[in-house]
């Protein structure tokens, strides 16, 4: 399901964006970008980030950055200057080499200039780490629900469309018997005459074909296949994978319908049914 959440953290020392985006996916695929300070801790951010989105493709930037510092940040081993730019001076004397170069050669020698403030993850970080990342996430998961309740919307009037499509169907389906019936009677008259065969086996067998058209158990399972799926949706747990397995038994039924039908004026309703459905299964990949 789609969504997107952003927090942020402004501290004394440091600063923290994050920003979380999801798009539809079956399965939880993560993108994370990490900043370099906390590369100890991917682990337990991806376990975070697992427990809290179930599905979906989803991409996290966090931006770490310090804030600016009054003092210098780098300090520089006087003693080890020195020890550094006396021998390299006996070496220019020894071969009567120019020193002007010395001094910056020295400055630049091992372990003369030293950073202050080397990064290392302090608990602080972490928790403020975890707390912006806890409502970027939250945020993530508003957006969600907010389209989760249009989702929902929409799901109740392709429910109710199918279900419109089916008091139909039931309006339909005694005509459609009467026109099969005479349809046959209709046949066997043209071919035959109203000599040359049994009446009594024609009624018989044109009542064994009627009854293998018949549609009264279709009907009626998916009458309950529709009225399931609208009380799976009212459910506060994830129901994605449900709905997807009572959207495959709706597809069965109307389509049973269809072949059964034999009859243009319901092929119609079928199809609508149909193509109702169709917006169901391509909406449900936005369902967890």
């Amino acid at each position: 399901m789609t969504g997107f959440g952003q927090a942020s953290y402004d501290g004394t020392t440091f600063q923290l964006n994050i920003e979380v985006r999801s798009l539809n996916s079956k399965f939880l695929d993560l993108n994370l970008r990490l900043p370099k300070l906390f590369t100890e801790k991917e682990l337990d951010v991806r376990n975070i980030i697992s427990e809290k989105l179930e599905r979906g493709k989803v991409s996290i930037s966090i931006e770490h950055q310090q804030q600016s510092q009054q003092e210098p940040q780098l300090s520089y081993n006087k003693e080890l200057f020195s020890a550094y730019y006396t021998q390299l001076q006996k070496l220019a004397n020894a071969v009567e080499a120019p020193q002007d170069a010395l001094f910056q050669i020295a400055l630049n020698s091992p372990g003369v200039t030293e950073n202050k403030f080397d990064e290392a993850l302090n608990e602080e970080d972490w928790i403020r780490l975890k707390e912006t990342l806890l409502k970027a996430i939250a945020k993530c998961e508003d957006f969600r629900v907010t389209e989760g309740n249009v989702l929902l919307q929409k799901f109740n009037e392709y429910i109710q469309t199918i279900s419109t499509g089916l008091e139909e169907v039931k309006l339909l389906d005694p005509k459609r018997v009467v026109r099969v019936r005479e349809r046959l009677k209709g046949g066997i008259h043209e071919v035959f005459g109203d000599e040359g065969f049994d009446k009594n086996r024609l009624e018989q067998e044109i009542i064994f074909y009627i009854e293998k058209l018949d549609i009264q158990e279709e009907i009626v399972r998916l009458g309950t296949h529709l009225n399931y799926f609208t009380q799976v949706l009212k459910e506060k747990q994830s129901n994605g994978k449900k709905l997807g397995f009572i959207a495959q038994e709706i597809g069965r039924e109307i389509n049973t319908i269809g072949s059964k039908s034999n009859d243009a004026e319901m092929q119609k309703v079928v199809v609508v049914m149909k193509e109702e459905l169709e917006k169901i299964k391509e909406q449900l990949n936005n369902v967890l």
